[in-house]
């Protein structure tokens, strides 16, 4: 998964995302989702390494997930109840504040 933290003074924001959507744009009639590098790609991260930052950043930060992979870690961990997640051609993504 790729993984980039955006600090700002107030609260950090994590970016997450399917290593196969990084760069990808998805459009479903007025609504989009842009999986942009400069937002998402930071450092690869292994499952495992993803897991251990929620559960450190869960309570400091936004997250902002996308991608069947990157959510079901979220899920796991349970940060995220399954009924907030939402889809633009069929791809999963949330917001976690």
């Amino acid at each position: 998964m790729w993984v980039k933290i955006h600090k700002s003074s107030r609260r950090a924001v994590i970016a997450i995302c399917d290593n196969d959507l990084l760069g990808k744009k998805f459009e479903q009639d007025i609504r989009q989702l842009n999986v942009s590098e400069s937002f998402y790609k930071g450092q690869q991260m292994s499952k495992q390494e993803v897991l251990n930052l929620m559960k450190i950043e869960s309570s400091k930060a936004t997250f902002n997930i996308v991608g069947k992979d990157s959510i079901q870690s979220a899920i796991e961990i349970g940060i995220m109840d399954k009924t907030a997640i939402k889809k633009i051609k069929n791809i999963p993504f949330i917001i976690i504040v």
